[in-house]
């Protein structure tokens, strides 16, 4: 079986601004055709390495391709290319009608019927001008534009925070919908994780600027357990096992640890031992040692 050509190659990437470390040799690739998670702490270089991707920001070191090409100032691969974010900015005099009526100089695959959907799913008023509308409204822009442009490579880098839970659930229901009938490849990047954890096909976890976790989501799921019971018979059970959370009350623990196989999994039930999943977003907090409220379902 032969592997398609990676639609992103990342090798040995680093960004420094000043003495701080922003990348710290980053490898990585991504496959087209799938939604990929990057997911991480505020803080830990998902921005970075999606503005040095999509060559808004010079690497220190270290090679970026795109395409099978640099991205830095390529037409050829930024015109397959959209980047959309939270914080984006837009002439004062704009308003939302004129943002889609240009995206087509931009966007060959724009399609201005999707994005007049979109428009009435997200109630945006397309005549108020740009400064006056509210956080939401504003984040419901750049999403209708990720949607309707449906360029090769898509970036979402939580251009949703400003939604409200229900606009934010049908930005996910309409990003599914379109991607099932117009594959593209998408990289999502977010600190919302059990919100989007349906979504992603892939999952890349990036933690003070190195990624460690590179893997398919339906690994990542699986790549941990929770064990549940009395604090003796867990802690025997896990005698010399890695530990990635533990917690008890009373003479009960419950410990999560690195996956079982089928036969550790019939010893713990022999031993009357509970096991339970693990969700992504628990998986992500307990490998970057983060607090929950980090990873809110909500902030």
């Amino acid at each position: 079986m032969t592997h398609a050509t990676p639609v992103v190659e990342v090798n040995g990437l680093t960004k420094r601004f000043g003495n701080v470390v922003a990348l710290d040799d980053v490898t990585l690739s991504v496959q087209p055709g799938a939604i990929t998670g990057l997911l991480g702490r505020n803080g830990a270089g998902k921005t970075t390495l999606m503005q040095t991707i999509t060559g808004q920001d010079f690497a220190t070191s270290g090679d970026v391709r795109v395409f099978g090409e640099h991205p830095v100032e390529n037409a050829r691969v930024l015109s397959r290319v959209s980047f959309i974010k939270e914080s984006q900015k837009y002439p004062d005099e704009f308003r939302p009608k004129h943002v889609f009526r240009c995206a087509p100089w931009f966007y060959e695959n724009w399609d201005a019927e999707f994005a007049d959907r979109l428009i009435d799913d997200f109630q945006l008023p397309v005549n108020r001008r740009i400064k006056k509308l509210s956080r939401g409204q504003l984040s419901a822009v750049g999403v209708i534009v990720g949607l309707a442009a449906r360029t090769p490579l898509t970036f979402f880098d939580e251009p949703y925070l400003g939604l409200d839970a229900v606009a934010r659930q049908i930005f996910y229901d309409r990003l599914l919908a379109d991607y099932a009938e117009h594959p593209r490849t998408v990289i999502l990047s977010t600190h919302l994780i059990d919100e989007v954890a349906n979504l992603l096909e892939h999952v890349v976890v990036i933690d003070k600027g190195r990624i460690i976790m590179d893997e398919s989501a339906e690994t990542a799921r699986d790549s941990a357990t929770t064990i549940v019971g009395p604090r003796s018979a867990v802690e025997a059970f896990i005698a010399d096992r890695t530990v990635l959370h533990r917690e008890g009350i009373g003479g009960l623990a419950s410990v999560t640890v690195d996956r079982l196989d089928a036969d550790e999994r019939r010893d713990a039930a022999a031993a009357g031992l509970e096991l339970a999943p693990v969700s992504l977003q628990q998986l992500i907090v307990r490998r970057t040692n983060s607090t929950t409220t980090e990873f809110g379902a909500d902030s």
